[in-house]
C-alpha cells in the first residue's frame, strides 16, 4: 500500500497571500499535480491539517477546488486553522468527517488501517486530545491488536526543539503515549503543524512530522527560536508499507528539477 501524506495547505480566500507573502493555492496546486505525477499512484491520500488558514467557508471552497483532480481516496483532518463546521459544510460529501464532535474516523478498507484524531482546540494554537478521545483511540486499536495501523493526529506528540512551535504542541502528548504504548501493531504516528519532515521515537514506534505544501517554519532549534517561517522547497511524503518490512517513508520535494538522469550507458557506469 502507498500511502501519501500532505499538510499546512493553508488555502487563503482567493487571491490573498499567506502573510503578505506565499501563495498557498498556487503552491497546492503545484502540490497536486507533483502527487499525481508519482510513477506509481498512491491508494489514499490523507491530509494532516490546517487545510485553510481561518477556518473561512469560502477558503474551504477554493481548497475544494484544487483538491479536485484527485480521484484517490482523500481522507481531510482539521489542524488548529481549520474550523470543524465549514469544513463539515463544504465537504458534506465526505462522510467520515461526521456530523458534530471531533473529526475522528478509521479507515478499513486497506492493508494498513488508519486511525485519524482531532486535536483541534477552537481559538489557540496548541492541541489537545481529550480524555474521551484517548478512550475511543484505545477502544479502536484493541479492536484489531494485530493488523498494522496508522494513527494520525495534526499536533506532533514530541518535542521539537523549535521554541515558539514547542509551545504550541499537543498539551496531551503523555496521555497518547501511554495509550500508543499499550498497542504494538501501531507502526507510525503521522502529524503536521510543524512544516518540516522530522522523525523521532515515540511510545515503541516511531512519530513524525511532514513538509508544508506552501512554506516551511524555520529551521531554528533553539527554545527561544523566534517565530519566522522560510520559503524551502515545500513537499509531500510518500508512505510505502510492505508487509515484511513495515512502513517505508519518503519525502518528495515539489517543483521542477532536473532529471532523472541515467546512471548506466550500455551497461557501464557513466564518468
Amino acid at each position: 500500500m502507498l500511502l501519501a501524506q500532505i499538510t499546512d495547505l493553508h488555502i487563503k480566500p482567493r487571491g490573498r497571500l499567506a502573510y503578505r507573502t506565499v501563495d498557498t493555492a498556487q503552491c497546492l496546486e503545484k502540490a497536486v499535480e507533483a502527487l499525481l505525477a508519482v510513477p506509481q499512484a498512491p491508494d489514499a491520500v490523507l491530509v494532516t491539517g490546517d487545510l485553510v488558514d481561518a477556518g473561512r467557508p469560502e477558503e474551504y471552497g477554493l481548497l475544494k477546488e484544487i483538491l479536485s483532480p484527485i480521484r484517490l481516496p482523500l481522507f481531510l483532518m482539521p489542524g488548529n486553522h481549520d474550523a470543524r463546521g465549514p469544513l463539515r459544510a463544504v465537504f458534506a460529501d465526505h462522510r467520515y468527517l461526521g456530523s458534530d464532535g471531533p473529526i475522528q474516523y478509521t479507515v478499513e478498507e486497506f492493508p494498513l488501517r488508519l486511525i485519524a484524531l482531532d486535536s483541534l482546540v477552537d481559538g489557540q494554537g496548541g492541541g489537545q486530545l481529550g480524555a474521551a478521545q484517548l478512550d475511543w483511540l484505545d477502544r479502536r486499536l484493541a479492536e484489531q491488536p494485530e493488523r498494522p495501523t496508522v494513527v494520525a493526529a495534526h499536533h506532533p506528540p514530541f518535542a521539537t526543539g523549535i521554541g515558539h512551535m514547542d509551545k504550541i504542541g499537543l498539551e496531551d502528548a503523555a496521555g497518547l503515549a501511554e495509550v500508543i504504548r499499550k498497542h504494538g501493531q501501531v507502526e507510525r504516528v503521522l502529524s503536521g503543524h510543524l512544516h518540516r519532515s522530522i522523525q523521532t521515537r515515540f511510545a515503541g514506534t516511531l512519530a513524525s512530522t511532514a513538509p508544508s505544501t506552501a512554506h516551511a517554519v524555520a529551521l531554528n532549534i533553539s527554545p527561544d527560536a523566534p517565530s519566522a517561517f522560510s520559503l524551502e522547497p515545500s513537499g509531500f511524503q510518500l508512505h510505502w508499507y510492505e508487509p515484511t518490512a513495515g512502513l517505508i517513508s519518503h519525502t518528495a520535494a515539489i517543483g521542477d528539477f532536473p532529471g532523472p538522469f541515467p546512471f548506466f550507458e550500455n551497461g557501464v557506469l557513466i564518468d
